[in-house]
């Protein structure tokens, strides 16, 4: 049984730190491709940012580049979300996902990922 646990979430004022993790198991995820994504009351989800699980390639969102780093660690099966600079509008439930195959256009669309964690809440005050 695959399953993703995202832990990491809390409060943090506007210009803060917090790094998110995504402890996966029930699979070897060699050659998977790994994402975040977020969702905030009222609004869609939306991808945050993905990383290729053999290549290390990443694509992030234009609303964080420069300030969210996606890396993973292949012993621990772990993915890790560090987010800087941090903004009251990234407050969102933040999601931990998994897919087989790399679009290469980014691997934006959340319908293609089969795996998903319960989330993680993020908070940023003003």
């Amino acid at each position: 049984q695959v399953q993703l646990v995202e832990s990491g979430g809390g409060l943090v004022q506007a210009g803060g730190s917090l790094r998110l993790s995504c402890a996966a198991s029930g699979r070897t995820f060699s050659g998977y491709v790994m994402g975040w994504f977020r969702q905030a009351p009222g609004k869609e989800r939306e991808f945050v940012v993905s990383i290729s699980w053999s290549s290390g390639i990443t694509y992030y969102a234009d609303s964080v580049k420069g300030r969210f780093t996606i890396s993973r660690d292949n012993a621990k099966n772990t993915v890790y979300l560090q987010m800087n600079s941090l903004k009251p509008e990234d407050t969102a439930v933040y999601y931990c996902a998994g897919r087989r195959y790399s679009d290469g256009l980014g691997n934006k669309n959340s319908r293609m990922y089969e795996y998903w964690g319960q989330g993680t809440q993020v908070t940023v005050s003003s």
